[in-house]
């Protein structure tokens, strides 16, 4: 998710020019988080320049600048790993120095991102973004630079995120973007009672899939693999399910129950579509409450199914959206959701 991005008249001081990250930068980007966020942005390791070097080195992180000709860093944005699978990249962290948000920073650094620097990094496969939907400036930038809208994540976000801003005043959606680099193409199987509307999202796919739809129940004794991740400020829960074995009925609610004691409202689960059992753990998961949320390339290296449970009520009216292509995504969800009477 990208935040202060292009949307200031003050003139820029100084020109600038964009690339990649440098050791000397890292001081540099944490004067400019300070200089945006004073010292509350929740990610603490950009206060700290060895680790930001040391992120980079390890190819975590990619860093990339916008730097004055005197070498002040007035604008980043990130690639870092966020999915399961680690050649998947997310795009986001991005900001920009109050006086230089209407100079373009923001787009130079990603056309450099994008047709420049991914390209020639052998272990990037495949870049996806998360666009806020309390506005449509990201979508636009997303569509420019080939992604395709893949999956919506419903009440992503807490309104108080936008506070300052006053741009929400509900829960914010989130809508998945995704771009391959280096195509992969392999089998998946999907959830029968999504086989039309997946189907669909892979239609516009630029990478191919031979897509089988799923039956029977995993083998008995098989067991389930279920790892979770909890985000305390936006009461998130994400659980992604790597296997589904005879027990994933039970092994899900355990895990599930964690994340309620730890007061998510939002649940999703993410489910590894190179399973032939996918459709009988769909069928547990839509019989409490989950609904569709849509497909996740490459991320398990096979692509994912997303699922998605609120606890909390969504806000449908506040969602904007630029497409055609994440507007029908949206009916797809609503419907869905309506599904599951809450």
């Amino acid at each position: 998710m990208n935040d202060n991005l292009e949307n200031n008249t003050e003139p820029a001081e100084e020109n600038f020019d964009v690339g990649s990250f440098r050791p000397e930068d890292a001081e540099g980007i944490v004067r400019l988080f300070r200089a945006v966020y004073g010292e509350h942005y929740p990610i603490k390791l950009f206060y700290d320049p060895q680790a930001i070097i040391a992120v980079n080195e390890a190819k975590k992180y990619y860093s990339i600048v916008a730097r004055t000709v005197s070498g002040d860093i007035i604008g980043v944005g990130h690639l870092f790993r966020s999915a399961p699978y680690p050649s998947i990249y997310e795009y986001g962290v991005g900001l920009i120095m109050k006086g230089y948000r209407n100079t373009g920073a923001f787009t130079h650094m990603s056309e450099y991102l994008f047709d420049e620097f991914v390209p020639q990094e052998d272990n990037i496969e495949e870049i996806f973004g998360e666009a806020v939907c309390n506005h449509v400036v990201t979508q636009k930038s997303a569509v420019r630079f080939k992604h395709l809208e893949m999956a919506m994540e419903i009440a992503l976000m807490p309104a108080a995120a936008y506070a300052k801003e006053k741009s929400a005043t509900g829960r914010v959606a989130a809508l998945g973007f995704f771009r391959c680099y280096k195509p992969r193409p392999h089998s998946i199987h999907i959830p029968a009672p999504y086989e039309h509307e997946l189907r669909w999202i892979y239609s516009r796919l630029d990478d191919s899939r031979d897509i089988v739809v799923s039956e029977g129940l995993a083998p008995a004794d098989s067991v389930s693999r279920i790892s979770m991740e909890v985000f305390d400020f936006a009461q998130v829960a994400r659980l992604a399910v790597h296997e589904i074995g005879e027990d994933f009925s039970d092994a899900y609610s355990n895990v599930e129950k964690q994340a309620i004691a730890g007061k998510a409202v939002v649940l999703q689960a993410w489910l590894n579509l190179a399973s032939p059992y996918i459709g009988s753990a769909v069928h547990t998961l839509r019989e409490r409450g989950y609904f569709f949320g849509g497909a996740l390339p490459r991320w398990f290296d096979s692509d994912g199914f997303l699922m998605q449970k609120l606890l909390c009520p969504p806000d449908f009216d506040g969602i904007a959206l630029e497409s055609a292509e994440a507007k029908q995504l949206l009916e797809i969800i609503k419907l869905d959701w309506e599904r599951t009477g809450v």
